[in-house]
């Protein structure tokens, strides 16, 4: 379950999250998608995304599908869109092949209607491609995943050395760095319909920037598109997004297309920018010049009306405000901006960490129940540590940054004190058995190896089982609280840099101190508090 949704099966993955079949309370089937974490802690691409979610839920054009629901706030952020049943346009082209004349101009036709209705919203859906076309049971297609929409109103969020987009399907005009427009999602079209057409990306494949390069060279690949049909969707595909023929007239030549006629005619006296790519010598002949007589003058011929030139798409509509916008801050009648976790990407202090157990394990094996209440106080301590920094993570995204927030964790550390307690010695249980039968395990291959009899109270199976039980510790039951907690004490106690070196070397001389100890007492081992072993009262011994 997530929220009120249950995850039935997982459809996709992407960018920007992983796509699931989900079922709401009535049954009904909707496409959940999670967000992955680079957006989900991202404060600004939340709150972007709030308000694209606000302008999406009022599109109600059956050729798009909607977002119905949105949690942008949670731990798990999410959006749900309609489920489309049926294949994308990649899978259908895969499986049967290119679409013929009427079947392309069905796909165009309705992918057109889909572009132009969020256009109407204020967006631009900015990932127009065949993975994001689906085609109902009619046969008609459904524009989904505006997991990257961008409003037209918006600056536009750019993550360096990130194409947010798909290669091949992304616009030359914003691989160059210009605005995200109307004009991204009308190339994309161009694009997807140059696949339909030929079964193969217009651009074709393999290395990224070798995929931008072309584009934004204008060096697409028709050679799979019908004769008939290669010119118009050469020109719709033209680098100068000025030069590119109208939607509209790109519509009226697929008709013709599918009649059984050319898509492109020659218009005397106009000579198109995109048309001007010099022409195989297999695709053309030389005529003969006729020889006729000599033509009596004619009249002057009347001025020639311009020919008609193609007019770039409008700009699509804006809507502004939204309906529901998230400003960062506490302003009144408005939620805060998304508190993000500052636990978030600051490393996991690894070798600190590894620092630390190794003088656990090196205090075991000299002084076993010394090593057992620390490695206690410790976990306790991180069990503490995770749940005031989680209840402050949760308060913050609820309510936003206050100045009362460390007086609140301060009235409520009693209570976070007797609840690590608990925890921990729940979450202590499993790393004890594990830590008694690992020692038992160490003695007994001990005896194994050199022949001579070896106990588990011997301070080699005490080292070995004290290892175990802090790893099973680390990854068992209670795991995840145990390593948020150690982490954040950690970078407290020993910050980056010079902190963190003080800190690994201290604990690597104390645990060569606690071994060359215990050498000087050729293996004895102190029980203290203990009067004695535990393992020889428990043994007869």
């Amino acid at each position: 379950m997530l929220g009120p949704y249950r995850l039935v099966e997982e459809l996709g993955t992407g960018g920007m999250g992983v796509v699931h079949l989900a079922l709401d309370r009535g049954g009904r089937a909707v496409a959940l998608k999670v967000l992955r974490a680079h957006v989900a802690d991202d404060a600004e691409a939340r709150t972007r995304l709030e308000r694209e979610v606000a302008t999406l839920s009022r599109i109600t054009d059956p050729r798009v599908a909607p977002v119905i629901d949105a949690d942008l706030t949670g731990s798990r952020p999410y959006i749900v869109t309609r489920f489309v049943p049926g294949p994308s346009l990649d899978e259908l082209v895969g499986d049967n092949g290119p679409l013929d004349g009427p079947q392309l101009v069905r796909v165009a036709r309705g992918l057109a209607g889909a572009i132009k209705s969020i256009h109407a919203a204020g967006v631009v859906h900015r990932d127009v491609k065949p993975s994001n076309v689906l085609l109902d049971d009619e046969g008609d297609p459904v524009l989904i995943d505006f997991g990257i929409a961008h409003l037209a109103d918006d600056v536009r969020i750019t993550v360096t050395g990130l194409v947010m987009g798909t290669p091949g399907y992304l616009s030359p005009e914003v691989i160059n760095g210009g605005a995200v427009t109307a004009a991204t999602d009308w190339w994309g079209w161009a694009a997807t319909l140059a696949f339909a057409a030929s079964g193969a990306p217009p651009f074709g494949g393999g290395a990224m920037d070798g995929v931008l390069s072309r584009v934004r060279l204008g060096e697409h690949d028709l050679s799979g598109v019908d004769p008939r049909l290669a010119p118009l969707l050469a020109a719709a595909l033209t680098v100068d997004p000025a030069a590119r023929p109208h939607a509209d007239d790109v519509l009226a030549a697929l008709e013709r297309y599918a009649a059984g006629g050319d898509a492109t005619v020659v218009i005397p006296g106009a000579v198109p920018r995109t048309m001007t790519q010099p022409v195989a010598p297999s695709s053309t002949r030389v005529l003969p010049t006729p020889v006729a007589p000599p033509a009596p003058p004619a009249p002057a011929p009347a001025p020639a009306p311009p020919a008609p030139q193609y007019v770039p798409p409008p700009p699509a509509a804006k809507v502004w405000p939204p309906a529901s916008v998230v400003v960062p801050g506490p302003s009144l009648g408005q939620p805060p901006a998304p508190y993000v976790d500052p636990r978030i990407d600051r490393g996991g202090r690894r070798g600190t960490l590894l620092a630390l157990a190794a003088l656990l394990v090196a205090v075991a094996a000299g002084w076993p129940m010394v090593a057992a209440l620390a490695a206690l106080l410790l976990r306790w301590a991180a069990a503490v540590a995770d749940r005031v920094v989680t209840s402050l993570v949760l308060r913050r995204h609820a309510r936003g940054v206050r100045s009362s927030d460390v007086a609140l964790a301060l009235l409520r550390a009693p209570w976070h004190l007797v609840v690590g307690a608990v925890a921990t010695v729940l979450a202590a249980v499993l790393p004890a058995v594990v830590g008694v039968a690992a020692s038992f395990t160490v003695a007994l291959a001990s005896q194994i190896v050199t022949g001579s009899p070896s106990d588990p109270d011997r301070w080699l199976p005490l080292a070995g089982g004290m290892a175990a039980a802090l790893l099973m510790g680390w990854i068992g039951p209670g795991g995840a609280s145990l390593r948020r907690g150690a982490r954040s004490i950690v970078r407290g106690a020993a910050p980056e840099g010079t902190g963190t070196t003080v800190a690994v070397g201290l604990c690597l001389a104390l645990a060569a101190l606690a071994l060359a100890s215990l050498a000087l007492r050729h293996g004895v081992v102190h029980w203290w508090p203990l009067g004695r072993s535990p393992w020889a009262t428990f043994l007869g011994r």
